[in-house]
């Protein structure tokens, strides 16, 4: 084995052992949504609320956990919430958004279809976390499901690819040839997705193909921390097209240090998020002391 070829098989088992220890407690979690509400629960109907919202988990992720608590949170406020875990591997359910990016977007395309269907409300909206995030894009772009949806609110997308804290830019240590090597390996390790999301990945080329983002009769809501670790520069999240809601959550909470993970749990991106819902971009909120992180 090549030096580059040890040095890059370490950085792709790195990469998929810290996303499996970011979610260790997904079961206990699990548990206490189980207790606290019916999860996708079809007979749902809000007055206040018509459109249904979808939410979509982190890499490595799954419906409860991530933003579990963020739906707990609209559903207390009076949306109809509902979310899937996609991506994951049957051998080890536990870890989510795995599988390369355009299978779990057929996955995504098949739940919102099914929302659509078992709820029939006329529309339907989608908010995604980080990988989430980024198939909140991708999907409408490349699946057909756009006419069926409403509002697109992506929170830390990594829109033209994360750095991974900037480990990916070992993937470049010998140049495109270990970039290559790199895709290999992590496809190889199980988790496609890593490789198609990162830095020069193959999901990141398609949707900046050139072509809109987003979607005629789509409005899209960018929601990113300035201090966010994982996708970086932090501005590369944005999605530069006409209408597009850009914002730093630090321009609304400026002592708000959330880092990506944490962006999931922070109740200031939560009151944004509502505001894209509600269309009330001005809405006033009293600003919570985030933490980094989780």
């Amino acid at each position: 084995m090549t030096p580059h070829r040890h040095v890059l098989t370490g950085l792709a088992f790195l990469f998929t052992a810290t996303i499996l220890s970011v979610r260790a407690a997904a079961i206990s979690i699990h548990n206490y949504l189980d207790e606290r509400t019916i999860h996708n629960d079809y007979t749902c109907r809000s007055i206040a609320h018509p459109n249904p919202v979808i939410l979509l988990h982190g890499l490595g992720a799954t419906f409860y956990e991530d933003l579990n608590v963020l739906e707990l949170y609209l559903q207390s406020q009076g949306y109809c919430t509902f979310s899937l875990t996609y991506g994951d591997y049957p051998a080890f359910p536990f870890a989510g958004g795995l599988k390369p990016i355009d299978s779990s977007a057929a996955e995504i395309e098949a739940f919102i279809n099914l929302v659509h269907s078992c709820t029939g409300a006329a529309k339907l909206d989608l908010i995604g976390h980080s990988e989430g995030g980024f198939l909140a894009l991708y999907v409408p772009k490349f699946r057909g499901v756009a006419p069926i949806l409403d509002k697109l609110v992506a929170i830390a997308p990594p829109t033209r690819g994360t750095t991974f804290a900037g480990l990916y830019n070992l993937a470049y240590v010998g140049g495109n040839s270990t970039r290559k090597l790199f895709s290999t390996i992590l496809d190889t390790v199980g988790c496609a997705a890593c490789d198609e999301i990162g830095v020069g990945g193959s999901a990141v080329a398609r949707l900046n193909d050139g072509k809109p983002i987003v979607q005629p009769g789509n409005s899209l809501t960018v929601i990113m921390s300035k201090f966010d670790e994982l996708v970086t520069p932090t501005s590369t999240a944005f999605v530069e097209e006409q209408g597009v809601n850009n914002l730093y959550v630090q321009d609304y909470c400026p002592l708000d240090p959330v880092g990506h993970i944490g962006e999931a749990y922070d109740t200031n991106v939560w009151n944004l998020v509502v505001n894209s819902l509600d269309s009330t971009p001005h809405r006033t909120f009293t600003c919570s002391f985030g933490s980094p992180g989780r």
